[in-house]
């Protein structure tokens, strides 16, 4: 049996098991995220995280959804792990870089009458090319891929985002029946090659969106920092909201803006929940 240090972090209540392993990285991380991840005999989250060195960026980021495939990036544990390696003494920095399977984050601490407030992350340009999101050839509009699907009977449009990860942006409200019973069929569609994260958006407003999110690979989340961004390019793009946007999720909200460049920051909580050791048998 090994016993494994670990924190507990969420951000807007998008959940992950953190593990600072700067040397030593433990083996079999799918299945450790599947052990850990479990709500009932493990610790709890929705996936796992493992921050490690990095030979191109201050630290590095490897993470697994609960159901042990391997996510290629996260917005609200991006934030998480800003606030843990400072608060860990990992570095005194308050802008440093993160390395993650979709390229390399920039990070900054924002501090508030000298306690930390939130933390902001570049999320890089989004990617707006189809075959890059990836998702299957389809009409173009707005400068964005779309697909008009009929979904148990009701006819929606998907818009395709790339933030790191695939989106497929709705932009309706459906009810919880519809929302459980075909988010994993919007996730698995045939358009996405590599499957997908799936928002459902209402606008409120030039400066405001409300998301629900089904999140690739874990189902339902109370918040996706990458669906956030992917949501608020989108709603941008397509003349819905200016290009400062509030993204009200059922775990809180997230500003997304774009600056000059063209890139997504995205800014929000991140809460340390707890720290533990768990024993894994393996």
């Amino acid at each position: 049996m090994k016993k494994i240090e670990f924190d507990k972090m969420h951000g807007l209540g998008n959940d992950y098991v953190y593990l600072t392993c700067m040397d030593n990285v433990p083996e079999h991380l799918s299945e450790l995220a599947v052990a850990i991840s479990d709500r009932h005999f493990g610790v709890g989250g929705d996936g796992l995280v493992v921050i490690t060195r990095s030979d191109i960026a201050d630290f590095r980021m490897i993470m697994f959804n609960n159901d042990g495939s391997e996510a290629q990036m996260c917005g609200n544990a991006s934030r998480c792990i800003g606030r843990l390696v400072y608060e860990k003494g990992l570095t005194d920095k308050h802008e440093f870089t993160l390395e993650t399977k979709a390229g390399i984050k920039e990070i900054r601490l924002n501090f508030e009458d000298g306690k930390l407030k939130d933390v902001s992350v570049n999320m890089g340009k989004p990617i707006t090319e189809g075959r890059l999101v990836p998702v299957v050839e389809g009409e173009t509009e707005d400068g964005l891929t779309v697909h008009n699907l009929v979904i148990d009977g009701r006819p929606m449009k998907v818009h395709a985002v790339g933030m790191g990860n695939p989106h497929g942006v709705i932009f309706e409200e459906v009810d919880e029946e519809f929302f459980m019973k075909n988010g994993r069929v919007l996730e698995h569609h045939e358009i996405w090659p590599e499957k997908a994260n799936i928002e459902f958006i209402k606008v409120v407003g030039p400066h405001e969106i409300k998301m629900r999110v089904w999140e690739r690979g874990t189902g339902e989340t109370l918040a996706c920092g990458t669906g956030a961004c992917a949501s608020a390019v989108a709603s941008m793009l397509t003349g819905r909201t200016q290009n400062d946007v509030k993204v009200k999720m059922r775990g809180g909200e997230l500003k997304i803006s774009l600056n000059e460049k063209g890139e997504v920051i995205m800014t929000g909580e991140a809460v340390h929940v707890a720290k533990g050791e768990y024993y894994w048998e393996n």
